[in-house]
């Protein structure tokens, strides 16, 4: 659906250009978006592989294991399923410390082995346990400490301080996070009962 509108949204704008004679400034946007997005991509592409190379660095170097010990007590509540020292617990630590960096398409990896643990610790079930939705929550909400991505692309765009968005992605993110973590858990005392 979403190509879709995309999709309709360029053919008017293309054609209302054309019928208002505007064809020199259809082409000189279209020529001019090819080379912008390139440089974002390949802007993009370096960052990410930076901080998926850190977050390599971190899990070889045991981090990924002393963040999850730190946050054990939160992860118990949060996933009470998954037994102590399953490596589903690293799996989500490292996915979640992604997201925490904001690191949106080196997260998505991360995430994807994490819920591959979660499936396992739920015996390869068709049917999602309470960890795996609670996971599946956290992921979509993405709560965002350094919001990487953004700023790179506010840089990109010419700002004058991207970083000034950061206490409303904090507020945003955290206020996200809450507002799913409670849902998920009404949901999840609702079906045990």
């Amino acid at each position: 659906m979403l190509n879709f509108i995309w999709a309709f949204m360029i053919f008017i704008g293309v054609v209302t250009g054309l019928l208002l004679g505007r064809t020199k400034e259809i082409s000189d946007a279209v020529l001019a978006s090819c080379v912008d997005s390139i440089e974002l991509v390949i802007t993009m592409m370096g960052a990410m592989c930076l901080w998926s190379g850190i977050m390599r660095v971190a899990e070889k170097a045991g981090l990924v294991n002393s963040l999850a010990r730190l946050l054990k007590g939160v992860f118990r509540f949060l996933f009470p399923g998954i037994p102590k020292d399953h490596p589903a617990n690293g799996a989500v630590a490292v996915s979640i410390s992604a997201d925490l960096l904001g690191l949106g398409s080196a997260a998505t990896p991360l995430g994807i082995m994490a819920m591959k643990e979660l499936s396992k610790a739920n015996g390869n079930s068709p049917v999602a346990s309470n960890a795996m939705v609670m996971f599946g929550v956290l992921n979509a909400v993405c709560i965002q400490l350094i919001p990487s991505t953004v700023l790179i692309i506010r840089q990109q765009a010419g700002s004058l301080n991207p970083s000034s968005i950061l206490p409303n992605v904090w507020i945003s993110s955290v206020a996200s996070m809450m507002a799913g973590i409670i849902a998920a858990k009404l949901m999840e005392r609702r079906d045990s009962l």
